[in-house]
């Protein structure tokens, strides 16, 4: 009598699909059942391509578990154990559900488990199945950060938008193509953001009314667009090992209820930035503009609104002195009693037990206000102090020169190019290559040849000169003179915007102010420049704190 059964076979590299190992495992399958009384119908012959048996998720396993379920098979054929699972916890989960509902798991290459040395021996090939995957990842990731080292791009995941993956031949060796038409769409999205000030949700919002399409043909998301001012081979450095896995999230009861999506697989987390291992392509802006992105997303992270009800003008600034912690703002009082302060976090009772940290009292909002903003049009008004900030940028930029060494590759690779074709032409002319050997290879080298030639070009292009720096001091003069007649009048939107270009952070003390900025004073130190204030007027600060909850 025959049974009617159904075979499971599976591949999870494309180089076993290449070679075809799943249809020999099929083959076997189906002679199996042919000459051990089994019926397999044709649609019962399931097969992944490409999955991994590190997890259960699988279309053909999927469906093969609910043939056994419904009780519409008697029999599972699988050509090995490791084919079902590389996990011996997975391979025992399937086996005790299949034993429940009646359905027998009979493997080509294993034991049958008949007696308990059978049952240790697949239990052994277990545990060797797994231990092969922990080897075969490990030997992978070193194999891929070699290649990393050595400035290969066949271990990227895959080209981001603006380029396009060129795979490697018997000449060369794989590379980035740049997508001209996309490629100027990168340039004009950075250009909004750092030079015009458009806002994320702003460049978002423009490139979906302008129908610029994405590559995958849907919308712009915010977080597409703030990846990619994050991507550093922008600049002509794509970075292998940016990310690694994360442990599971613990899953608690608060989060069960509250219906949060937890995975028990965990998650990926970046790396430490001086992990990542940088590969050379061609850059599509300069390192000046993407270091400008940098900057104002990290300004983005510090100066969010938080939900403010009312603007304030040294948000995100302030550090107490003492202990490091924030100041933020409180209110006290009614009417037109109510008084606003800033307050450090590490004063607070309740935060920090058993006590505060620190013992710096609140300050009132509009006496450190005017103070800070009476010392920042002071400084503004010393034109020396311009021009100081000027010289010193030029000659870091002189000294640090990215663009000059991204150059000096270029031309190395330009002169290997050349090197290739030459050697091409000499093994044709020798009769070594056919003529279509020679059309099959040299197009890809040209192709090379002019992406790096064109970015050769834009490099030079780009070059700063001291008349633009001239043209940034007629700028900053200009702006000089309307702040000296207009400062009294701005709002505290525009006093905020004009302090935040200026300063880093302001150290509150117990009796002074620390104001770092980015404007170096006479003779100051290489490390940040800083302007040290007195107290505050009224006896320093321990006038300001009436009316402050738990002050």
């Amino acid at each position: 009598m025959e049974k009617v059964a159904a075979i499971y076979a599976r591949v999870s590299s494309n180089q076993q699909k290449e070679q075809q190992t799943i249809q020999s495992q099929t083959a076997a399958l189906v002679e199996y059942a042919k000459t051990h009384g089994y019926m397999i119908p044709s649609a019962w012959q399931f097969q992944d391509d490409g999955y991994s048996g590190a997890t259960l998720v699988r279309p053909g396993l999927e469906a093969i578990r609910d043939l056994a379920a419904t009780g519409q098979i008697t029999a599972v054929l699988v050509y090995s154990p490791d084919r079902l699972s590389r996990k011996y916890a997975y391979q025992v989960v399937l086996a005790e559900e299949f034993a429940r509902a009646g359905v027998e798991l009979v493997f080509l290459q294993a034991p049958s488990a008949a007696t308990a040395e059978d049952q240790l021996l697949l239990q052994f090939q277990g545990m060797i199945a797994e231990y092969e995957r922990a080897q075969i990842a490990e030997r992978s990731r070193r194999g891929k950060r070699h290649r990393a080292l050595q400035g290969c791009v066949n271990v990227l995941s895959a080209a981001g938008y603006g380029y396009r993956y060129v795979k490697k031949t018997d000449v060369s060796t794989a590379y980035y193509q740049v997508v001209n038409t996309e490629a100027e769409v990168v340039r004009m999205m950075f250009d909004w953001y750092t030079r015009q000030g458009f806002s994320i949700e702003a460049i978002t919002r423009e490139l979906n009314q302008r129908r610029i399409p994405t590559r995958s043909g849907r919308p712009w998301l915010r977080s597409t667009v703030w990846g990619m001012l994050r991507n550093p081979a922008y600049c002509g450095r794509a970075c292998f090992g940016k990310s690694q896995a994360r442990k599971p999230q613990h899953i608690n009861r608060r989060t069960r209820q509250r219906g949060g999506l937890v995975s028990r697989h965990g998650s990926g987390q970046e790396r430490p930035r001086q992990e990542w291992i940088e590969i050379p392509v061609p850059a599509l802006i300069t390192e000046e503009t993407f270091a400008l992105a940098q900057e104002q997303l990290q300004k983005n992270k510090l100066f969010a609104s938080r939900r403010t009800r009312r603007p304030i003008l040294l948000q995100g600034l302030l550090v107490c002195q003492q202990c490091g912690y924030a100041l933020y703002s409180v209110n006290g009082g009614e009417g037109q009693y109510r008084r606003y302060y800033y307050r450090c976090i590490g004063s607070q009772s309740f935060r920090n037990f058993p006590g505060p940290l620190c013992q710096n009292r609140a300050v009132r909002q509009e006496y450190l206000d005017d103070t800070i903003w009476s010392e920042i049009v002071r400084l503004l008004q010393n034109p020396a102090l311009i021009q100081q900030e000027i010289d010193r940028r030029m000659q870091e930029a002189k000294n640090a020169d990215p663009v000059r060494q991204r150059e000096q590759y270029l031309e190395r690779e330009q002169a290997r190019l050349h090197s290739q074709m030459d050697r091409l032409l000499t093994a044709y002319q020798e009769e070594l290559l056919t003529l279509e050997q020679l059309r099959e290879h040299m197009p890809d080298l040209r192709k090379q040849k002019q992406a790096i030639e064109s970015e050769l070009q834009s490099l030079r292009t780009a070059a700063q000169d001291q008349s633009r720096c001239l043209r940034v001091l007629d700028t900053v003069t200009e702006f000089r003179r309307r702040l000296q007649g207009n400062a009294d009048g701005l709002d505290i939107i525009a006093r905020r915007k004009i302090i935040r270009l200026l300063v880093k952070e302001i150290l509150v003390g117990a009796d002074n102010i620390i104001i770092r900025h980015s404007i170096p004073l006479a003779n100051s130190s290489p490390h940040p420049p800083d302007s040290t204030l007195p107290g505050l007027p009224g006896g320093g600060f321990s006038d300001c704190v009436r009316g402050v909850p738990g002050g």
